[in-house]
Protein backbone atom coordinates (compact mmCIF):
# COMPACT_ATOMS: atom_id res chain seq x y z
CA UNK A 1 0.00 0.00 0.00
CA UNK A 2 2.77 2.61 0.69
CA UNK A 3 5.22 1.66 -2.49
CA UNK A 4 1.13 2.43 -4.13
CA UNK A 5 1.33 5.81 -2.63
CA UNK A 6 4.27 6.54 -3.55
CA UNK A 7 4.36 5.58 -7.17
CA UNK A 8 0.78 7.66 -6.97
CA UNK A 9 2.96 11.10 -5.34
CA UNK A 10 5.61 10.16 -7.90
CA UNK A 11 3.73 10.34 -11.03
CA UNK A 12 1.77 13.52 -9.15
CA UNK A 13 4.78 15.12 -9.20
CA UNK A 14 6.34 14.27 -12.18
CA UNK A 15 3.03 15.74 -13.91
CA UNK A 16 3.02 18.59 -11.99
CA UNK A 17 6.56 19.29 -13.09
CA UNK A 18 5.27 18.34 -16.69
CA UNK A 19 2.41 21.29 -15.97
CA UNK A 20 4.60 23.97 -14.85
CA UNK A 21 7.32 23.65 -17.99
CA UNK A 22 4.71 23.62 -20.56
CA UNK A 23 2.98 26.61 -18.55
CA UNK A 24 6.29 28.31 -18.80
CA UNK A 25 6.85 27.28 -22.46
CA UNK A 26 3.50 28.92 -23.12
CA UNK A 27 4.44 31.89 -21.04
CA UNK A 28 7.31 32.79 -22.91
CA UNK A 29 9.60 32.13 -20.33
CA UNK A 30 12.87 29.83 -20.68
CA UNK A 31 14.97 28.09 -18.03
CA UNK A 32 18.87 26.97 -18.11
CA UNK A 33 20.35 24.48 -15.51
CA UNK A 34 24.18 25.16 -14.88
CA UNK A 35 26.65 24.71 -12.25
CA UNK A 36 28.69 27.69 -13.17
CA UNK A 37 28.06 30.51 -15.12
CA UNK A 38 31.28 29.75 -17.43
CA UNK A 39 29.27 26.53 -18.88
CA UNK A 40 27.04 28.90 -21.05
CA UNK A 41 30.24 30.40 -22.80
CA UNK A 42 32.57 29.02 -25.12
CA UNK A 43 35.42 27.86 -23.70
CA UNK A 44 37.47 27.47 -27.05
CA UNK A 45 36.87 31.23 -27.68
CA UNK A 46 39.96 33.32 -26.40
CA UNK A 47 38.28 36.82 -26.33
CA UNK A 48 37.08 38.61 -22.68
CA UNK A 49 33.92 36.71 -21.76
CA UNK A 50 31.73 40.39 -22.34
CA UNK A 51 32.56 39.31 -25.85
CA UNK A 52 32.27 35.56 -25.58
CA UNK A 53 30.18 33.38 -27.48
CA UNK A 54 27.93 31.34 -26.17
CA UNK A 55 28.15 27.76 -25.69
CA UNK A 56 26.79 25.99 -29.33
CA UNK A 57 24.87 23.58 -27.15
CA UNK A 58 23.41 26.61 -24.68
CA UNK A 59 22.66 28.43 -28.00
CA UNK A 60 20.99 25.48 -29.52
CA UNK A 61 18.67 25.08 -26.63
CA UNK A 62 18.10 28.67 -25.99
CA UNK A 63 17.41 29.07 -29.55
CA UNK A 64 15.35 26.23 -30.37
CA UNK A 65 13.01 26.74 -26.81
CA UNK A 66 12.25 30.51 -28.23
CA UNK A 67 11.17 29.05 -32.01
CA UNK A 68 8.24 26.75 -29.92
CA UNK A 69 7.06 30.14 -28.59
CA UNK A 70 4.45 32.25 -29.73
CA UNK A 71 5.71 34.82 -32.06
CA UNK A 72 4.51 37.55 -29.97
CA UNK A 73 5.46 35.92 -27.14
CA UNK A 74 7.61 38.11 -24.44
CA UNK A 75 10.79 36.10 -24.00
CA UNK A 76 13.04 35.58 -20.39
CA UNK A 77 15.31 33.40 -19.74
CA UNK A 78 15.95 32.11 -15.89
CA UNK A 79 19.38 30.84 -15.00
CA UNK A 80 19.37 28.34 -12.20
CA UNK A 81 22.91 28.33 -10.72
CA UNK A 82 24.21 25.47 -8.25
CA UNK A 83 25.43 28.30 -6.00
CA UNK A 84 25.54 31.40 -4.10
CA UNK A 85 25.20 34.94 -5.09
CA UNK A 86 28.34 36.22 -5.88
CA UNK A 87 29.25 39.84 -7.06
CA UNK A 88 26.00 42.30 -6.90
CA UNK A 89 26.22 42.79 -10.77
CA UNK A 90 26.71 39.13 -11.91
CA UNK A 91 23.26 38.60 -12.86
CA UNK A 92 23.45 42.25 -14.93
CA UNK A 93 26.73 41.18 -16.74
CA UNK A 94 25.65 37.68 -17.53
CA UNK A 95 22.52 39.63 -19.16
CA UNK A 96 24.70 41.96 -20.96
CA UNK A 97 26.69 39.00 -22.50
CA UNK A 98 23.86 37.37 -23.68
CA UNK A 99 22.12 39.79 -24.83
CA UNK A 100 25.38 41.30 -26.69
CA UNK A 101 25.89 37.82 -28.35
CA UNK A 102 22.19 37.58 -29.94
CA UNK A 103 22.39 40.99 -31.23
CA UNK A 104 25.62 40.03 -33.07
CA UNK A 105 23.97 37.01 -34.21
CA UNK A 106 20.94 39.23 -35.85
CA UNK A 107 23.65 41.57 -37.19
CA UNK A 108 24.75 38.46 -38.99
CA UNK A 109 21.48 37.34 -40.10
CA UNK A 110 20.77 40.99 -42.04
CA UNK A 111 24.15 40.90 -43.26
CA UNK A 112 23.87 37.92 -44.79
CA UNK A 113 20.44 38.60 -46.00
CA UNK A 114 21.93 41.89 -48.03
CA UNK A 115 24.49 39.79 -49.21
CA UNK A 116 21.64 37.41 -50.71
CA UNK A 117 19.81 39.97 -52.12
CA UNK A 118 22.72 41.57 -53.79
CA UNK A 119 23.80 37.68 -55.29
CA UNK A 120 20.34 37.68 -56.38
CA UNK A 121 20.52 40.71 -58.14
CA UNK A 122 23.84 39.67 -59.95
CA UNK A 123 21.64 36.67 -61.09
CA UNK A 124 18.89 38.37 -61.90
CA UNK A 125 20.67 40.19 -64.37
CA UNK A 126 22.37 37.59 -65.84
CA UNK A 127 19.54 35.04 -65.89
CA UNK A 128 17.63 38.02 -67.96
CA UNK A 129 20.75 38.55 -70.20
CA UNK A 130 21.37 34.80 -70.88
CA UNK A 131 16.99 34.54 -71.33
CA UNK A 132 17.04 37.22 -74.04
CA UNK A 133 20.29 35.56 -75.97
CA UNK A 134 18.02 32.55 -75.56
CA UNK A 135 14.95 33.82 -77.28
CA UNK A 136 17.44 35.70 -80.16
CA UNK A 137 19.16 32.52 -80.45
CA UNK A 138 15.65 30.42 -80.72
CA UNK A 139 14.07 32.95 -83.52
CA UNK A 140 17.50 33.12 -85.59
CA UNK A 141 17.13 28.78 -85.23
CA UNK A 142 13.73 28.72 -86.23
CA UNK A 143 14.48 31.01 -89.18
CA UNK A 144 16.99 29.00 -90.60
CA UNK A 145 15.40 25.53 -90.07
CA UNK A 146 12.27 26.03 -90.90
CA UNK A 147 9.92 23.33 -91.21
CA UNK A 148 12.51 20.96 -89.70
CA UNK A 149 11.23 18.40 -86.84
CA UNK A 150 15.36 18.82 -85.05
CA UNK A 151 15.12 22.30 -85.51
CA UNK A 152 12.10 22.98 -83.36
CA UNK A 153 13.39 21.12 -80.96
CA UNK A 154 16.68 23.06 -81.20
CA UNK A 155 14.76 26.12 -80.75
CA UNK A 156 12.82 24.91 -78.04
CA UNK A 157 15.44 23.78 -76.06
CA UNK A 158 17.45 26.83 -76.27
CA UNK A 159 14.33 28.41 -75.23
CA UNK A 160 13.75 26.49 -72.47
CA UNK A 161 17.52 27.00 -71.22
CA UNK A 162 17.10 30.41 -71.37
CA UNK A 163 14.06 30.33 -68.71
CA UNK A 164 15.74 27.57 -66.22
CA UNK A 165 18.80 30.58 -66.13
CA UNK A 166 16.12 32.21 -63.84
CA UNK A 167 15.71 29.37 -61.64
CA UNK A 168 18.27 30.71 -59.13
CA UNK A 169 17.12 34.31 -59.21
CA UNK A 170 12.98 33.24 -58.58
CA UNK A 171 14.46 30.75 -55.78
CA UNK A 172 16.12 33.95 -53.70
CA UNK A 173 13.13 36.49 -53.99
CA UNK A 174 10.47 33.95 -53.84
CA UNK A 175 11.83 31.53 -50.83
CA UNK A 176 15.57 32.03 -49.63
CA UNK A 177 15.04 35.35 -48.39
CA UNK A 178 12.47 34.71 -45.34
CA UNK A 179 14.07 31.78 -43.25
CA UNK A 180 16.89 34.32 -42.62
CA UNK A 181 14.89 37.44 -42.55
CA UNK A 182 12.85 35.54 -39.75
CA UNK A 183 15.98 34.19 -37.54
CA UNK A 184 17.25 37.67 -37.42
CA UNK A 185 14.18 38.97 -35.54
CA UNK A 186 13.70 36.19 -33.59
CA UNK A 187 17.76 36.96 -32.33
CA UNK A 188 16.30 40.49 -32.02
CA UNK A 189 13.48 39.20 -29.49
CA UNK A 190 16.44 37.15 -28.14
CA UNK A 191 18.71 40.17 -27.63
CA UNK A 192 15.67 42.28 -25.77
CA UNK A 193 14.65 39.83 -23.42
CA UNK A 194 14.85 39.74 -19.48
CA UNK A 195 17.75 37.46 -17.72
CA UNK A 196 17.65 36.89 -14.21
CA UNK A 197 19.36 34.22 -12.09
CA UNK A 198 18.15 31.57 -9.23
CA UNK A 199 20.28 30.62 -6.83
CA UNK A 200 20.40 27.10 -5.61
CA UNK A 201 21.91 28.33 -1.75
CA UNK A 202 21.42 31.57 0.36
CA UNK A 203 24.35 30.88 2.03
CA UNK A 204 27.42 32.57 1.85
CA UNK A 205 30.10 30.62 -0.25
CA UNK A 206 33.11 32.04 -2.00
CA UNK A 207 32.42 29.19 -4.85
CA UNK A 208 31.98 32.71 -6.93
CA UNK A 209 35.26 33.77 -6.63
CA UNK A 210 36.25 30.80 -9.19
CA UNK A 211 33.70 31.43 -11.65
CA UNK A 212 33.07 33.95 -14.21
CA UNK A 213 32.72 37.15 -14.19
CA UNK A 214 34.59 37.21 -11.06
CA UNK A 215 37.95 35.64 -12.48
CA UNK A 216 38.06 36.19 -16.20
CA UNK A 217 39.48 34.19 -18.45
CA UNK A 218 42.76 35.33 -19.20
CA UNK A 219 43.31 36.37 -15.40
CA UNK A 220 42.96 32.76 -14.77
CA UNK A 221 45.31 31.78 -17.64
CA UNK A 222 48.08 34.37 -16.33
CA UNK A 223 47.91 32.82 -12.79
CA UNK A 224 47.84 28.99 -13.30
CA UNK A 225 50.78 30.13 -16.00
CA UNK A 226 52.73 32.22 -12.59
CA UNK A 227 51.71 29.03 -10.70
CA UNK A 228 53.14 26.69 -12.98
CA UNK A 229 56.54 29.04 -13.16
CA UNK A 230 56.40 29.23 -9.60
CA UNK A 231 56.39 25.79 -9.21
CA UNK A 232 59.12 25.23 -11.38
CA UNK A 233 61.26 27.84 -9.94
CA UNK A 234 61.06 25.96 -6.66
CA UNK A 235 62.07 23.08 -8.04
CA UNK A 236 65.54 24.38 -9.66
CA UNK A 237 66.18 25.37 -6.28
CA UNK A 238 65.51 22.64 -4.62
CA UNK A 239 68.04 20.38 -7.00
CA UNK A 240 70.61 23.10 -6.36
CA UNK A 241 70.26 22.80 -2.84
CA UNK A 242 70.39 18.96 -3.07
CA UNK A 243 73.69 19.63 -5.10
CA UNK A 244 75.18 21.63 -3.33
Amino acid sequence: MSSWREQRVSNDNAAGARASEEAARRSGSMEVHVAELRQLFDAMDPSPFQCRDLDPTAVEYIVGWARELPRHASLALVVHLDRSAGLPDEAALLGDAIRQFFRGRSTAARRRLKMLFRSGRISLAIGLGFLAAAFAASQLIGRILQANAFGELLRESVLIGGWVALWRPLEIFLYDWWPILAEARLFDRLAAMPIRIQYSSTAASDAWRHDWPAIPAARRQNSSQAQEASGSLRDDDHVLRSRS
